[in-house]
């Protein structure tokens, strides 16, 4: 599958992270996480199960372990299975992010 104009399937909201599912395979996930100015994913960590970010528009706050970051537009941020991690938008502008899982959930 070929996903023209990312940036274009974001979808967001008022009271949380907007999540969109792009496209999922057997080994594979990858969606968006969309966040308004204020909006958080706290901190969790996945068993089993590696998580990339790419910072497709915006700027965030970015935390892996112990690690804390300002990320914006073009960056990559890898959470490794079992490592906390979140991702925060401070503001003031939205944030937009591809999330890609390996393997997708459910599937671990």
């Amino acid at each position: 599958m070929i996903i023209r104009n990312t940036l274009t399937k974001a979808r967001f909201s008022a009271e949380k992270m907007g999540k969109v599912d792009l496209d999922a395979g057997e080994r594979l996930h990858a969606g968006l996480n969309c966040f308004e100015p204020g909006q958080e994913h706290k901190a969790h960590t996945h068993a089993g199960q590696d998580k990339l970010y790419v910072v497709l528009d915006g700027s965030g706050e970015a935390t892996v372990g112990e690690e804390t970051a300002a990320v914006s537009a073009g960056d990559v941020i890898l959470a490794p299975a079992g490592v906390s991690h979140s991702m925060r938008n401070p503001g003031p502008h939205r944030l937009t992010v591809l999330v890609v899982f390996s393997p997708p959930p459910g599937k671990t």
